[in-house]
């Protein structure tokens, strides 16, 4: 009897055929200043059938997506409307209504599908209220994906059909990158350190003085380099000392030049024009 039995799963195992799923699996990953967020779903098609109050019907629980539960997974806190979310892994699940959506980041990821039977809105982190919008353009195959990305944010959109769900994520790269810089000027800094130091504090707008300091010793202890004069000419412009920008900017179109970097050539081309036509109109 045992015998058979293996013989029959053997047969039944061997004589499955693999074929491609009505809603494909996918996996979208996007880098949020130092986060990484990871979304595992099914994309389910429209097929000319209502979506919204049809398929997907008001008022009831729904796996965003297709198939298995679609997970949510993010390697650092993050705020969701608020909500602290800890780093780990969530089943992410809707409420559709017709005018307003509920979102869980619900912490029991073992569901299949929905779990509607098994759902207990105890398990969930928190739920966020979202009002959809809709678009004009439209969108077959159900799509999750990331919009407006910045370093300390971006919005996670949900589209299906002409409806789009904006759900807006926040995680604290400031902090974490305040403390990479203390640590990595009190360490072994090099030349780089004081660069990047600057660039981040440049590119956020942050402690315009302290960052002039730094690309400064980055260029002291590491000689004439056309992206770290390029800095430089940048935050003395945002100090308004523009005659300074212009010099440092005509020293980093310099060394560009030299290396062929013809990209960094003309931004600073621009930039001096830009900055003498506004040290003329401050004189007039």
């Amino acid at each position: 009897m045992g015998l058979l039995i293996l013989f029959l799963s053997s047969y039944s195992t061997r004589g499955q055929i693999e074929h491609p799923k009505a809603s494909p699996f996918t996996r979208v990953e996007q880098q949020i200043g130092l986060t990484r967020i990871k979304i595992e779903y099914s994309r389910p098609a429209a097929r000319g059938r209502e979506l919204f109050g049809g398929i997907v019907p008001y008022g009831r629980i729904w796996r965003v997506g297709a198939n298995e539960s679609t997970k949510f997974t993010s390697d650092t806190e993050i705020i969701v409307l608020g909500n602290r979310l800890p780093p780990g892994t969530y089943a992410l699940y809707a409420f559709p209504e017709e005018d307003g959506w509920e979102v869980a980041f619900h912490m029991n990821t073992t569901h299949w599908g929905d779990g509607r039977t098994a759902y207990d809105p105890a398990e969930d982190a928190f739920r966020i209220k979202v009002a959809p919008r809709k678009e004009e353009a439209w969108q077959e195959n159900f799509q999750i994906s990331f919009d407006s990305i910045h370093h300390n944010g971006a919005l996670l959109l949900l589209k299906w059909g002409h409806t789009v769900i904006p759900i807006p994520l926040e995680v604290d790269t400031e902090q974490t990158m305040r403390t990479t810089i203390r640590k990595s000027l009190e360490g072994d800094p090099t030349p780089q350190t004081y660069y990047e130091a600057a660039r981040y504090l440049q590119e956020e707008g942050l402690d315009t003085e302290k960052a002039l300091d730094y690309v400064q010793t980055a260029i002291d202890l590491g000689g004439d380099t056309y992206y770290f004069y390029r800095v430089k000419s940048l935050l003395q412009a945002r100090m308004g000392l523009y005659r300074q920008a212009i010099a440092s900017a005509e020293r980093s179109l310099e060394l560009a030049d030299a290396e062929g970097k013809d990209e960094f050539v003309r931004m600073n081309r621009e930039n001096i024009i830009k900055w003498k036509n506004w040290e003329k109109e401050r004189k007039e």
